[in-house]
C-alpha cells in the first residue's frame, strides 16, 4: 500500500464531510459533526461524548482543549442541535444507490435489504426505551435499549441505511418519560416488525431481496406489506411455523396442516443438495438445502403459496439433526427462482453480523451515553455515517489488494488520519481534568448518600 492511496483515503473523509455537511446545517453543528466522526474512527479506549470531546473537540484537528465547555457543546451536537438523522440516512442511501448497487448480474442475488433488531446492555432506568427485554446480542433478557436496522448489501459493501429504536409500550404511554427523553409526538407504540416496514417504506433503496431472521419472520402482518409492495423476501421462521403441504380446501388450519420441522423429516436423501454459500476463513462455507412449494397459514386463515427452504449443516444426513442446526425460511419467490440463489440470500446475514461487530468493536456503536431519543439517532447515523467511509475505502483499495478485510481497512484509515498529540503538559491537563470531574461526582453522591441516610454519622 503506497503513500498516495492512504493520502487519498484521508482526502477521501473530508469529501465525503463536504457531501453531508449541509444535512447538519450551520457551521458550528457541521465542525462538531466531522469531529465527532474522527472520534469514532481515532479515539482509543472509551468512544463515548466526554473522551473524544476532550481530545478531538479542540478549535483545531491536532489541539487539545481542555474544557467543560467543549464537553457541553458536544452533548447538545447530540441531544439538542435540530439536525435530522434521517437526512442523514437519506443520504446514505443515495451514495449507497450511487456506488454499491450492482450494475451487473455477476452477482446473482443483487441488492439486498436486512432487517436486524440489535440490544445495547444499559445499566438503570433513564435512557429512552430502556427496560428489561430481549437482547438477542446475549441471547437472554437484560436491561437494554433495542433498535431496527435497515441495512443494504452488495458484493461492493455493506451500509446502515436506517434504524430507530424500539419504544417499548410502558414508554410510549408515559407522558413524563417520554417529554424528559425528548421523544417526539409523532412516535407511538409499534412493534419491531412494524418498525421495519416503516423503515422499508421510506428508504429509496430498491431491494431485491429482503430477508431478515425469525422475530420479523413469524410476523404475518410484515410479510402482508412486503407482498404487497410486490418485494421479494426471503425470511427465517421459527421450527414450529404451520403450513399445508398441499393446496388447502378449507380456509383454516385442519388436520393436514404441517409444522415445518415435521416436514423436514419426511424429505428424501436427494432432495437435499450441498450449495457453497463463500469462501470462509477455514474454507468453503458449504450447507446442504432443500425446499417445498407450500401453502402458508397466515392469521389463522389460508396464505398465499410459498417456498419452504430447509437448511442444514453439510454431511448432517447421516445422523440425527439437532433443531438449532435446522434453520427454515419461507420465501414468496417466482416458483422457477433457482435453489441456488434462494440459497446465497440465507448466507448474507454473516455481513450484517460484520457490520455489528465492527460497529461496536471499532466505531463506538454502543459506547454512547445518551438518554434522549435525539441523541440516540443523531450516534447512530454518525456510526453510519464513518462506517460508510470505511467501507468506501476498502472498496477502492480492494482494487489492488482483493484480498483486503475491512478489518485491515480500519488499520489502514487510522494510519492515514492525523491523530491528535498530547504534550506532557497536555497530557498532565487532561488527568487533572478528569481527577476534578471525579472528585466532584464523588462529593455529589456522597452528599445524596447523606441526605437518605440522616441518622448515620461517618467516619472523617
Amino acid at each position: 500500500m503506497d503513500t498516495i492511496e492512504l493520502r487519498a483515503a484521508a482526502v477521501r473523509l473530508h469529501r465525503l464531510h463536504e457531501r453531508f455537511a449541509p444535512c447538519f446545517g450551520r457551521r458550528e453543528p457541521r465542525e462538531h459533526s466531522l469531529r465527532y466522526v474522527r472520534g469514532l474512527l481515532l479515539a482509543a479506549g472509551r468512544k463515548s461524548v466526554e473522551p473524544m470531546a476532550m481530545v478531538f473537540g479542540g478549535p483545531s484537528e491536532v489541539q487539545v482543549q481542555i474544557e467543560q465547555s467543549v464537553v457541553l457543546a458536544w452533548q447538545r451536537f447530540l441531544t439538542a442541535s435540530p439536525w435530522k438523522a434521517l437526512r442523514v440516512q437519506q443520504e446514505i442511501q443515495a451514495v449507497f444507490n450511487e456506488e454499491f448497487v450492482p450494475t451487473s448480474r455477476r452477482w446473482p442475488i443483487g441488492t439486498v435489504g436486512v432487517i436486524d433488531g440489535s440490544g445495547f446492555v444499559k445499566h438503570g432506568r433513564e435512557s429512552v426505551g430502556v427496560q428489561r427485554q430481549w437482547c438477542g446480542r446475549l441471547g437472554k433478557k437484560e436491561n437494554c435499549q433495542v433498535g431496527v436496522f435497515l441495512l443494504g448489501v452488495t458484493p461492493a459493501g455493506t451500509a446502515l441505511l436506517d434504524h430507530q429504536l424500539y419504544l417499548p409500550k410502558e414508554w410510549a404511554e408515559d407522558p413524563a418519560r417520554r417529554k424528559k427523553t425528548r421523544v417526539p409526538p409523532e412516535i407511538t407504540f409499534q412493534t419491531k416488525p412494524q418498525i421495519a416496514a416503516a423503515l422499508l417504506g421510506r428508504s429509496s433503496v430498491h431491494f431485491d431481496w429482503i430477508t431478515a431472521d425469525e422475530e420479523f419472520g413469524r410476523d404475518g402482518a410484515l410479510l402482508d406489506a412486503l407482498e404487497a409492495r410486490g418485494q421479494r423476501y426471503l425470511v427465517e421462521i421459527p421450527c414450529d411455523t404451520t403450513v399445508w403441504a398441499e393446496k388447502p380446501m378449507r380456509t383454516t388450519p385442519d388436520e393436514m396442516v404441517w409444522q415445518v420441522r415435521q416436514l423436514a423429516g419426511t424429505l428424501p436423501a436427494h432432495a437435499w443438495h450441498a450449495i457453497q454459500l463463500r469462501e470462509g476463513t477455514k474454507g468453503p462455507l458449504v450447507f446442504e438445502f432443500a425446499r417445498l412449494w407450500v401453502w402458508s397459514v397466515r392469521h389463522r386463515h389460508a396464505g398465499p403459496p410459498l417456498w419452504l427452504l430447509f437448511r442444514r449443516p453439510l454431511g448432517s444426513g447421516r445422523r440425527l439433526v439437532q433443531d438449532s442446526e435446522l434453520k427454515y425460511y419461507l420465501s414468496n419467490a417466482e416458483p422457477d427462482t433457482p435453489l441456488e440463489t434462494m440459497a446465497l440470500v440465507t448466507g448474507v446475514r454473516w455481513r450484517v453480523e460484520e457490520f455489528f461487530e465492527d460497529g461496536k468493536g471499532q466505531l463506538g456503536m454502543a459506547q454512547y451515553e445518551a438518554r434522549s431519543w435525539t441523541s440516540w439517532h443523531h450516534h447512530m447515523s454518525l456510526v453510519a455515517l464513518a462506517h460508510l467511509y470505511v467501507t468506501q475505502t476498502r472498496r477502492d483499495l480492494k482494487r489492488k489488494v482483493p484480498d483486503l478485510t475491512l478489518d485491515m481497512a480500519f488499520t489502514l484509515v487510522r494510519s492515514a488520519l492525523s491523530r491528535p498529540q498530547l504534550s506532557v503538559k497536555e497530557a498532565g491537563d487532561l488527568i487533572d481534568y478528569h481527577r476534578a470531574r471525579n472528585r466532584k461526582a464523588k462529593d455529589s453522591h456522597r452528599k445524596t448518600w447523606l441526605a437518605r441516610h440522616p441518622n448515620f454519622v461517618p467516619k472523617k
